[in-house]
């Protein structure tokens, strides 16, 4: 799974993804707060779903914080 973020498919992706969100945390506009996305989280996980890698609707940028949340079984969410 490492390399597929290494490759040049995905990065060219996660550009792609961080543009068309204006660069913004999609869950915090939710909420009405602006906050700088550095992640395209895949909605239904790369594991489980790995024809979706790549889907534009399947990708969605966040901020670190609630990249986080949406991961408390990888250490995500500090207690």
């Amino acid at each position: 799974m490492d390399s597929f973020y290494q490759s040049k498919k995905w990065k060219h992706k996660r550009r792609a993804i961080l543009r068309r969100d204006g660069y913004r945390c999609q869950i915090c506009k939710r909420f009405g707060k602006w906050c700088p996305a550095v992640t395209v989280h895949h909605i239904k996980e790369l594991e489980d779903y790995p024809e979706l890698a790549l889907d534009d609707h399947n990708l969605i940028s966040v901020c670190q914080s609630c990249h986080n949340r949406l991961h408390p079984d990888k250490g995500g969410a500090r207690r």
